[in-house]
């Protein structure tokens, strides 16, 4: 009794161990992109401390109202992007500028504006309002000429884990096959994390085996730039939806919901 007692003991540290260093991956690979929360994130930011029962009831019940994600989000501006302003009717302000870290940039003669976390366009309207004290109805175009590259990343029991550029529409066995297919090791039953506010990842299972076998073809879900894709050795058959994976840390999705 006492033996299987203290194998169900290891077993439960074993595999806590397992998540906090899936956590723990997640992390870096976020941490490694900019900020990407829109407002409506933001308000629904929740502190990775306080563990109760209300704090987690809440992300449950926010995440339950979050709008279904468009197949063709917008970019969002980085810090490190570098923006081309043309003014067609006053060449003489044509500029090139950089997102400095604290997502602000330095305009001619119109001071310093934040556009971190802005589209293209919202970027204009921003450049737009700098300028109208001085310029009368601007005419403004920008052009990204560097920004940062969307990236998925899959760890775990596949032939090739790391991070990958997401430079097509691709659902989750998609990613798989790019990172080398599953291990002789592996399970095909594989776990997606995705950012939903500053400090909190959803946890999906799937089962992909039943996905490539015709049944829950809805269920291969298309990535979103950010998104981690872990194949364990041993099936997990427990885990939290919601889980905080970070202080300080904004979630990875150079897109517009």
């Amino acid at each position: 009794m006492e033996s299987q007692a203290l194998k169900t003991s290891a077993g439960t540290l074993e595999m806590n161990k397992q998540w906090t260093q899936i956590l723990s991956m997640f992390v870096v690979a976020a941490s490694l992109s900019c900020p990407r929360a829109t407002p409506a994130q933001q308000e629904r930011a929740l502190p990775a401390s306080g563990k109760s029962n209300a704090v987690l009831a809440s992300v449950y019940s926010d995440a339950d109202q979050m709008p279904a994600a468009e197949r063709n989000p917008r970019y969002r501006i980085c810090r490190d992007d570098v923006l081309l302003l043309s003014f067609p009717l006053t060449p003489e302000l044509n500029q090139r500028v950089v997102v400095q870290p604290d997502g602000f940039i330095s305009l001619q003669s119109a001071g310093n504006i934040r556009v971190e976390g802005l589209t293209v366009p919202g970027v204009v309207e921003a450049v737009k309002k700098a300028y109208a004290s001085t310029l009368h109805d601007p005419i403004v175009d920008v052009d990204l000429t560097d920004f940062q590259k969307p990236f998925f990343t899959v760890l775990g029991q596949v032939g090739k884990p790391g991070q990958y550029d997401l430079r097509y529409d691709t659902t989750v066995t998609q990613a798989i096959a790019v990172a080398g297919g599953f291990a002789a090791t592996a399970k095909t039953q594989v776990f997606l994390y995705r950012a939903v506010s500053s400090n909190w990842a959803e946890v999906r299972e799937l089962k992909i085996k039943d996905i490539l076998n015709g049944r829950n073809i809805s269920e291969d879900v298309h990535l979103r730039p950010g998104d981690m894709i872990f194949v364990p050795e041993k099936a997990i058959t427990k885990f939290r939806q919601y889980v905080p994976y970070g202080i300080g840390i904004s979630p990875p999705l150079p897109f517009a919901q």
